[in-house]
């Protein structure tokens, strides 16, 4: 009895170490960040690269690669080969298996004669592990240790000389290995096996090998395979198209949304949307618990009573709070209708900041009983605040550009339609069928120290600011962050 109790006790022991161990481990924050790109990705368009029969769609060494049961091979030897067609904005997936030190990569915005590391991007694919790029020291006391020749810039996954991946994502030689590149504007990811290791963008980005690379500049080019003289496979490559949608959406009707795209508004009721729980958005993001509850009820309940769906547009009589997405949204583009009344004032909120600016440029805003303004000083002079310069100026700007480049309102009591492109923290904007903001960081109107950028995802707004206000044609459609 005294035996069994005492194995018993061992086992309790050991079962409650283990459950204690598991509940230390923390999950891997790069497998974290790759299920919301991953979940994004889930309602991407694909087309296949590859058709796994010959090389339909791919020019350059044509010789160096073959088709074996399927895969894309590229043989001993093997250097570029380039897809016919040049791509912007994408994601890119696709399985490659590598021999021992195997080397390859995937040029990207390659210009048609250039090479893929330093007229494009290279993405390195490459067995680091492998003998050729490594040996062993013998140290102090009999011990050894691994060395690598390789540069940080030289690893898998990283951008060849710009930036540098994440290791330990690489599964052995012999096994397939699945990747995904991820390139809108300026703005890159690579994603192995699961995990994201590269996540930069390059207008923020210096060259880690203190070189000029010119591809950093490229808009768009040709995806290469860029053979090393060593075999490596490729299976399962299909690409999705992020390029900037049109400039007014291909639809057959209201509230009926263009391909690739999702209804924020279903034009019969408020389904998706909420109201504004805090007018500063600090002070929203602290809102947790019992006390977040009640202070969404209260804006619930200021929304049903001020905003409404009339005919199929959404309508706000100007007397409550603004309006504010259910779900929040990081990178995306975003198609809108609007229409306000004469000296209407309003804007949207990006990721629960302010803003992208809606006004009537013509109003002179006198007061009543006075006359309007009689020569050009006076003019000058009532439009102060810069309103006759358009709608869509991200205006609350203190250091980059606040207001639009052009104007291109439609008059009041008439529609207007934006295309709201939204990647990092700079958005771009066309305002019916123009370009008006071109690539603008929107700052974090909320961080009074300029110090802090704006939240990577957060709630949008339909801002409130005592006009009459009307929304229709709602469209987001989500991009890969």
């Amino acid at each position: 009895m005294s035996l069994r109790l005492n194995l018993l006790g061992a086992l309790s022991l050991t079962i409650g170490l283990v459950s204690f161990a598991q509940d230390d481990i923390k999950p891997d924050p790069n497998r974290l960040a790759a299920e919301r790109t991953t979940q994004i990705l889930q309602s991407a368009t694909w087309t296949n690269l590859f058709n796994g029969q010959d090389l339909t769609g791919w020019s350059g060494d044509t010789k160096g690669y073959i088709v074996e049961n399927g895969t894309l091979v590229c043989k001993k030897g093997g250097k570029n080969l380039r897809t016919d067609k040049a791509y912007s904005d994408f994601a890119l997936e696709f399985e490659f298996k590598l021999d021992e030190s195997g080397n390859n990569g995937i040029g990207i915005r390659v210009p048609n004669g250039g090479h893929p590391a330093s007229d494009g991007m290279e993405i390195q694919i490459l067995d680091h592990n492998g003998s050729r790029y490594s040996g062993e020291a013998e140290m102090a006391g009999g011990t050894s240790r691994k060395l690598s020749w390789l540069k940080p810039w030289q690893y898998h996954g990283s951008i060849y000389g710009i930036t540098p991946a994440k290791t330990g994502y690489l599964r052995p030689v012999g096994q397939w290995n699945r990747e995904t590149i991820i390139a809108i504007d300026d703005h890159i990811m690579v994603i192995l096996n699961g995990a994201v290791i590269v996540d930069t963008f390059l207008d923020q980005t210096t060259a880690v090998d203190g070189g000029v690379h010119k591809g950093m500049k490229n808009k768009s080019g040709h995806i290469f395979l860029a053979g090393h003289n060593d075999r490596v496979e490729f299976r399962s490559l299909r690409i999705a198209d992020y390029s900037p949608s049109p400039a007014l959406p291909r639809t057959k009707g209201d509230n009926t949304p263009p391909d690739g795209f999702r209804m924020l508004f279903n034009g019969k009721d408020l389904t998706g949307w909420k109201g504004l729980a805090h007018k500063d958005a600090n002070e929203r993001r602290k809102l947790s618990g019992d006390a977040l509850q009640a202070a969404q009820a209260t804006a619930d309940q200021s929304m049903a009573e001020h905003w409404s769906v009339v005919d199929g547009i959404l309508t706000y009589d100007g007397k409550g709070q603004s309006l504010c997405t259910a779900r929040d949204f990081g990178d995306f583009e975003l198609y809108l209708d609007w229409k306000i009344p004469a000296g209407a004032d309003s804007g949207i909120y990006l990721r629960g900041t302010p803003q992208i600016q809606i006004w009537d440029p013509w109003d002179a805003r006198v007061k009543a009983g006075s006359e309007l303004p009689s020569t050009p000083q006076q003019w000058v002079a009532a439009y102060r605040n810069g309103r006759n310069l358009g709608s869509g100026g991200l205006w609350n700007n203190k250091r980059w550009r606040n207001a639009p480049t052009v104007l291109a309102d439609n008059p009041p009591g008439q529609w207007n339609t934006f295309l709201i492109r939204m990647v990092g923290e700079k958005v771009t904007i066309w305002l019916n069928k123009k370009q008006i903001v071109d690539r603008v960081v929107l700052e974090n109107y909320w961080d009074k120290t300029g110090l802090t950028s704006i939240p990577r995802s957060d709630q949008i707004e339909l801002q409130h600011h005592g006009s009459e206000l009307y929304f229709k044609n709602l469209y987001l459609r989500e991009l890969p962050y």
